[in-house]
């Protein structure tokens, strides 16, 4: 129903004289995060064809109808892939929509309800899958980082580690980061926390804004608790002006990069993404621009990392008069599942329809930073005669090895202590004596080891390594010579 309200608003905005919703011929819907992983069930059912379900909804009965695969980067994604498809004459009018209910879910299921949301929806649909298959690292798995907080943590203390700051410091340099999109999400009547933070509000820790992962308060990572839609038409000119849709509503793709980056374990740095830093200059170099050129921007801001990956390689302020989000960020506007970025797109959209000639960028993120997609906007109109402004980047080959699975010591290069309600759990990702890359927990019953990783900074201290009855790596600190 979310996804369907979206749409009728997408459609009515066009302001289309003629019936735009049966001019959709492809509709792609983005795979929500109850349905993301393998195994996972609706909690009250779902429509048997989603995309198709949305589409009833506004009359649209398109040719094409397709479930995407799991991925923040995949919504502008494909808008790179349905612009290539109408500028070949094999698409006329598409449509991305995407909705999250998460919200009203919890809400019910804490209350001890369970409606039925199931419907049975004719018609054929592409299923692309998971597209999660480079996610997946079991050796991170096993030692307790099996979701985003602490797998982004992990990269965030490799950021802090080569700045050389302490974990109270950093907070404070997240929350000096966070402040301004508070201020845009304060302002943002779809956000689903509008309310202005100070950075010393956001980084302190308190039983409202506790620690879940160092060194992430609770305040600064994504909220995915949301109820939230959007929805993105694309057409070419002609079918736009055949459906009668004003010119002062269009707005031009001048590029769209996709890129893909090296499992987590195997990235050279761990604080960084260059895939991402490759596809944005890709992006700008493909439209003709540079960043300074772009008069609004949004970068995906499910946590910090991200941003200051954009940040640091661009050179920007983390006050940048122009803003680094337009929604007021996935902490703030709310982390609408894989479908953030059609709502940053959305309100490019909007603000380059007011500032004519004016130009937009999102990055959009996905995974771990495992994946990246980057968009150029504006009303000035872009050539797609040769129908190359859509790029998909080939994947680096500087891979880290992975080291052996029977290591006896290792030295830290990053860590986090992820707290739950079942107690505090410290991972760690290292070097093996031969260079390999390894992962494992920290032994926290040891005092000595306890103390250097609730200190903040184990790196690049070397550990014993002992397998326990599960076959994880439990590192103690190695006592120096001497001591």
């Amino acid at each position: 129903d979310l996804g369907g309200r979206a749409l009728a608003e997408a459609i009515d905005d066009s302001e289309a004289n003629g019936a735009l919703a049966g001019a959709i011929d492809t509709l792609a819907a983005i795979r929500a995060f109850e349905i993301s992983r393998p195994g996972r069930e609706p909690p009250f059912g779902t429509a048997s064809n989603i995309p198709r379900a949305m589409g009833n909804r506004v009359g649209a009965n398109p040719a094409r109808a397709i479930l995407t695969p799991t991925g923040g980067q995949t919504n502008q994604q494909l808008l790179g892939e349905f612009a290539t498809a109408i500028a070949a004459g094999e698409s006329q009018c598409a449509a991305i929509v995407g909705a999250e209910a998460i919200s009203t879910a919890l809400a019910l299921a804490a209350k001890g309800e369970k409606p039925d949301w199931s419907e049975e929806v004719d018609g054929d649909f592409e299923d692309q899958g998971y597209g999660i298959d480079k996610l997946l690292e079991p050796a991170l798995f096993q030692h307790g980082a099996i979701s985003a907080i602490p797998l982004y943590a992990l990269a965030e203390n490799a950021r802090r580690a080569k700045l050389g700051l302490s974990v109270e410091d950093y907070r404070l340099e997240i929350g000096k980061l966070f402040e301004p999109f508070t201020k845009v999400a304060a302002a943002n009547p779809h956000a689903a926390a509008p309310v202005e933070r100070s950075a010393e509000e956001l980084a302190t820790i308190t039983d409202r804004n506790r620690v879940v992962s160092e060194p992430y308060a609770r305040m600064t990572v994504a909220r995915d608790q949301v109820n939230q839609s959007a929805a993105i038409i694309i057409a070419s000119a002609a079918k736009a002006r055949e459906l009668g849709v004003p010119e002062d509503k269009w707005v031009h793709i001048h590029a769209v990069t996709a890129a893909t980056e090296l499992p987590m374990l195997q990235r050279p740095d761990l604080s960084g993404c260059p895939a991402s830093i490759a596809s944005a200059d890709t992006a700008l170099r493909r439209a003709g621009k540079t960043l300074a050129d772009m008069a609004y921007l949004d970068f995906y801001s499910c946590f910090a990392i991200p941003v200051f990956n954009q940040v640091d390689h661009f050179g920007l302020s983390v006050d940048d008069p122009r803003g680094l989000t337009l929604t007021g960020g996935l902490p703030f506007f709310g982390g609408a599942g894989n479908n953030y970025s059609a709502h940053a797109i959305v309100e490019a959209v909007q603000e380059v329809r007011g500032d004519a000639g004016s130009f937009a960028f999102v990055g959009a993120n996905g995974g771990w930073m495992s994946k990246y997609s980057s968009g150029v906007y504006s009303t000035t109109s872009a050539d797609w005669s040769g129908n190359d402004r859509f790029d998909m980047l080939p994947e680096a080959n500087d891979h880290v090895a992975l080291g052996s699975a029977e290591v006896e010591r290792a030295t830290v290069e990053t860590y986090t202590i992820h707290r739950t309600k079942r107690g505090d759990e410290a991972i760690w990702i290292g070097r093996d004596e031969s260079g390999g890359r390894v992962a494992g927990n920290a032994d926290l019953a040891d005092e000595a080891t306890r103390a250097v990783f609730e200190g903040g900074e184990p790196f690049n201290d070397t550990l014993t390594v002992t397998r326990d009855e599960r076959g994880r790596n439990i590192g103690r600190l190695t006592p120096q010579p001497g001591l």
